[in-house]
């Protein structure tokens, strides 16, 4: 039994070493340079455009047959996806560029 509770000791001092260094999913993100941390943020903020975007399309569908009535699709990612994927973009720019000083500042 001694042996189970400090494995799960060990794997708890783990998964906070991992959180003072920045990783989130196994990624490193406190090790990333400048241009992979431009690329992810890019590529975090396009993920939740489209994301909100389809889901935004699936509920205007919805929408028109329940309601029998023709709603502009422009409206999906003009007033949802737009907004929703350019706040999630300043997010993640903010907090990798973050990172990003906090690993130049210590080395």
């Amino acid at each position: 039994m001694s042996a189970q509770v400090s494995k799960d000791q060990d794997l708890g001092a783990a998964r906070n070493a991992a959180a003072r260094r920045g990783m989130l999913f196994g990624i490193p993100l406190g090790e990333l340079g400048w241009f992979q941390s431009l690329l992810m943020g890019t590529a975090t903020g396009f993920f939740a455009f489209f994301l909100t975007t389809c889901i935004a399309i699936f509920s205007i569908l919805t929408l028109n047959t329940a309601a029998h009535r023709t709603i502009d699709f422009a409206a999906s990612y003009r007033d949802i996806g737009l907004p929703v994927g350019l706040v999630v973009l300043a997010i993640a720019y903010g907090y990798l560029g973050f990172q990003w000083i906090r690993r130049k500042i210590s080395s």
